[in-house]
C-alpha cells in the first residue's frame, strides 16, 4: 500500500494519476474531505489532517510507502506516526534551497525535516525541486481581470519546474528499486523569467498581458502582508534578490530518473490556461 498525502494538491494529484497509469498499487490518497475528493478508479480516499497527526493513524494502517511534502504539519509527529505504523519508505518533497540558500529560515526548516527522516530508521528518498511553475497562479486574478501583472526581478531566469515532473520522479522513487537513500535536485528544462512566464500565459490565452516590474520593497510589502516579513524576504531572495549559480543551474535529473525530459513552462501554461481566463 502506498499513501499519497496532499492527494488533491498540485503534486499529489499528479502523483496518484502517475501511479495509477503505471499500474502501481494499491493506492490510498489522504485528503481532509474524502467525499469531495476525485481520485482515479481504485484509489482509496482516506481523511486525515496534518495538524492532528493522531488523525493519520487509520490512513497509515497497512502502508509500506509514504509520499510526504515537508512543513505542512508537525513533521516530527507525522514521521513518528509513520514509523509506528510500519511504513518502510518515505519519499519526501523538500526544497532545492536546502543546498542553494541554507542560511534562509525556510531552507533550514526543510533541512531539519530531512534530518528527522534520515534519523527515523525508515528508508528515504528526498526530492529537492526548484521554483514551481504553479506559483504563477498567484497572478490568476490579475490576468483574468485584464489587469497588469506586477513582479520583481523580471529578468532573473530560473529553471522553473512543472509539478507533474516532481510527481513523475516521486512515482519512480516509490515504485522502482535503486532510489532509497538518494537525494535529487529537480529543475525544469530551461531558465524562464517572470516576463517570459507572463508572455507564455498570454500566448495560450491568445492575448497580450500587461506586465510591469516592481521594486523589491513594493513586492515585500505585498508578500509580508500575506506570508510575514521573514517568508517574504526568503521568497524574494530565491526569486532574484540573492540568486547564485547553483540556483540558476538547469539539471537533467528528471530525465535521468524518469526517462522523459522535464516539461517546459509553456506546457504547464497550456495545461492550466483555464485558471487565467
Amino acid at each position: 500500500m502506498i499513501l499519497v498525502t496532499g492527494a488533491t494538491g498540485n503534486i499529489g494529484s499528479a502523483l496518484l494519476k502517475e501511479l495509477h497509469a503505471h499500474g502501481v498499487g494499491p493506492l490510498r490518497g489522504l485528503t481532509r474531505d474524502a467525499a469531495r475528493a476525485v481520485f482515479p478508479d481504485g484509489v482509496e480516499a482516506v481523511e486525515g489532517d496534518f495538524a492532528e497527526p493522531a488523525s493519520l493513524k487509520p490512513a497509515l494502517k497497512g502502508v509500506r510507502s509514504l509520499f510526504l511534502v515537508s512543513r505542512l504539519g508537525p513533521d516530527a509527529d507525522i514521521l513518528e506516526a509513520a514509523r509506528q505504523a510500519g511504513v518502510e519508505h518515505v519519499v519526501l518533497v523538500s526544497s532545492i534551497t536546502v543546498q542553494t540558500h541554507p542560511h534562509l529560515g525556510p531552507a533550514a526548516e526543510n533541512l531539519a525535516v530531512e534530518r528527522l527522516l534520515k534519523a527515523s530508521g525508515m528508508a528515504w528518498t528526498i526530492l529537492r525541486p526548484t521554483q514551481f511553475a504553479s506559483n504563477t497562479l498567484m497572478w490568476a486574478a490579475s490576468i483574468s481581470g485584464h489587469e497588469t501583472v506586477c513582479a520583481p526581478y523580471a529578468e532573473t531566469a530560473l529553471p522553473t519546474i512543472h509539478p507533474a515532473d516532481i510527481a513523475a520522479a516521486a512515482r519512480v522513487a516509490l515504485a522502482e528499486p535503486g532510489h532509497r537513500g538518494r537525494t535529487y535536485a529537480l529543475t525544469g528544462p530551461e531558465p524562464v523569467t517572470a516576463r517570459q512566464q507572463v508572455e507564455a500565459i498570454g500566448a495560450v490565452l491568445g492575448r497580450e498581458i500587461s506586465f510591469a516590474e516592481i521594486s523589491r520593497r513594493q513586492a515585500h510589502a505585498q508578500m509580508a502582508a500575506v506570508f510575514g516579513a521573514e517568508a517574504a524576504d526568503a521568497v524574494l531572495d530565491v526569486t532574484g534578490g540573492d540568486v547564485n549559480d547553483e540556483l540558476l543551474m538547469v539539471r537533467d535529473t528528471v530525465a535521468q530518473i524518469t526517462g522523459t525530459p522535464a516539461r517546459p513552462f509553456r506546457q504547464w501554461a497550456a495545461e492550466n490556461a483555464n485558471a487565467f481566463r
